[in-house]
């Protein structure tokens, strides 16, 4: 018996050797990265590169974010780049939900949006940017991540394009301006409804110049990764849509897999609702309120 237990030990010996032989980690440019601990749970600062996800714009090589974990959790700022090499968002995370301060870019540099998320809805003071760098949408948000305080809307030329009283939500006043400045609307409102009697609509003072409607008509057809709650989708007739986060993507009327009416939900690169685009007779006509929830 002895002499079979010699044996079996260097062999057991050998084989716990082998194994820790391959580190739960890698070294970049002479650093420690993407730790993995004793439990499987990713510890500490860690780089995404492209041979880690199924992104086809960005090479194996490609660094795609990098940021810091604690048991498996983005904590933390955590940046995410371009496929060229440009910084694409800059995000606090908090037990991997976004918490915090946080910036998108377009990639020519300028800042997209910026602002303050807090249960993934946004918080404070808020701002969004034409790729130029001129204001688009300047919003205040209360706590409770509603909109409250002045809301102000840009043309691309920096003119003020809608001001907007809102009080936990909901809209007080709002007066619109023409492109040239020239005021357009001031629209009363009552518990967040519009009251017509107390609505004033003027003409502009500038002379009509005939241009082609931008960003009206959209063609929004399904794409490959949304499937129906239940039933079998042919192309044609209401459906509600849901994309691979099983989120839903879109609600209405279809015709020939083209999107004709109802609501189209857009989420950012984080999974957060940022839009529900209005369709009609296939035209986009603008934006719904988000939900509260």
């Amino acid at each position: 018996m002895k002499k079979i237990l010699y044996i079996f030990i260097p062999i057991f010996i050998c084989s716990i050797s082998v194994a820790q032989s391959v580190p739960p980690y890698i070294i970049v440019d002479g650093d420690t990265i993407n730790v993995v601990d004793e439990n499987n749970l990713k510890q500490g600062f860690w780089k995404i590169f492209g041979n880690m996800r199924k992104l086809k714009e960005y090479e194996p090589d490609q660094l795609i974010e990098h940021g810091k974990y604690a048991n498996s959790r983005k904590q933390g700022l955590w940046t995410k780049f371009f496929p060229s090499g440009k910084t694409k968002s800059e995000i606090e995370y908090k037990n991997s939900r976004p918490n915090g301060a946080y910036r998108t870019y377009f990639e020519n540099g300028q800042i997209e949006e910026e602002g303050s998320w807090k249960n993934n809805r946004n918080t404070s003071d808020f701002k969004r940017y034409y790729e130029n760098g001129q204001v688009s949408q300047q919003f205040a948000f209360n706590p409770t991540g509603k909109r409250d305080g002045r809301q102000t809307y840009f043309y691309e030329n920096g003119q003020v394009m809608i001001e907007a009283d809102i009080e936990a939500g909901k809209e007080k006043f709002v007066k619109e301006f023409y492109e040239d400045g020239s005021i357009k609307a001031e629209k009363s409102f009552i518990d967040g409804k519009l009251d017509v009697a107390n609505t004033k609509v003027y003409e502009s003072t500038e002379p009509i110049k005939e241009k082609k409607p931008e960003g009206v008509i959209q063609v929004v057809t399904v794409s490959k990764d949304e499937y129906v709650n239940s039933g079998d989708f042919k192309g044609d007739g209401k459906y509600k849509m849901y994309n691979a986060d099983r989120q839903i993507s879109k609600d209405g009327l279809f015709e020939a897999y083209r999107f004709m009416e109802g609501k189209q939900y857009i989420y950012n690169d984080n999974g957060i609702l940022t839009q529900v685009k209005l369709f009609k007779d296939g035209r986009y006509i603008g934006d719904a309120p988000l939900p509260k929830e």
